[in-house]
């Protein structure tokens, strides 16, 4: 192996060693309070380090939110396909999927409720409405899906459909981040897409 692509892997580790730093600190704390000293310190090495493997702190926070994206999407695709004979239940597996991933990484949702809050445009917003993009699309084609296979009322609004299924996602992980613990959240899905299900088949 070459001088220069031994230097590039051993880039590729330092930066995915610090996208896991910032998804463990702002598991703790608001992703704006976390300085690069602190992702130094996570993975020791020095300030200046970090900057040798990006450019600044927001280029770190949107390889964070390029890791949550693929990393959502891969699983919540893989899921969906795991259960391509029934797309209500698919709906529900994504659902809980969704659940589990960030209670499995609350950085993340902190990073998008920061983020968001933002009035004008910036290049980690425009990275977010990205995933919520993609996200919403996985919802609308198994309620379509679902619809033709005649499992859900023909009468469903399907994008207040994918808006109600969004918004519980977000209700529950606020509840949670304000009562300080994921515990109990995934109980709490099963029992809301129970209601949702309901109303989808009337």
């Amino acid at each position: 192996m070459s001088t220069s692509a031994r230097t590039k892997l051993k880039t590729e580790d330092r930066q995915a060693a610090l996208v896991q730093a910032a998804l463990q600190l702002a598991a703790q704390r608001s992703p704006a309070d976390i300085t690069t000293g602190d992702l130094a310190e996570v993975i020791g090495i020095t300030q200046g380090g970090v900057f040798k493997h990006f450019a600044s702190k927001e280029a770190i926070w949107l390889a964070v939110t390029d890791w949550a994206h693929q990393s959502l999407m891969d699983e919540l695709n893989r899921v969906a396909k795991a259960e391509s004979t029934d797309p209500l239940q698919a709906l529900k597996q994504v659902f809980l999927a969704h659940i589990q991933f960030v209670s499995s990484y609350p950085g993340v949702p902190r990073l998008i409720f920061q983020e968001l809050q933002h009035a004008k445009p910036t290049p980690l917003k425009t990275k977010v409405q990205r995933l919520m993009g993609d996200y919403r699309e996985l919802l609308m084609g198994l309620l379509m899906a679902a619809r033709e296979a005649r499992v859900i009322s023909k009468e469903v609004d399907t994008q207040a459909a994918v808006v109600m299924l969004i918004g519980a996602v977000q209700g529950l992980v606020m509840q949670a981040l304000i009562a300080g613990s994921f515990d109990g959240i995934h109980s709490k899905a099963e029992s809301i897409f129970t209601i949702y299900d309901a109303g989808l088949r009337a």
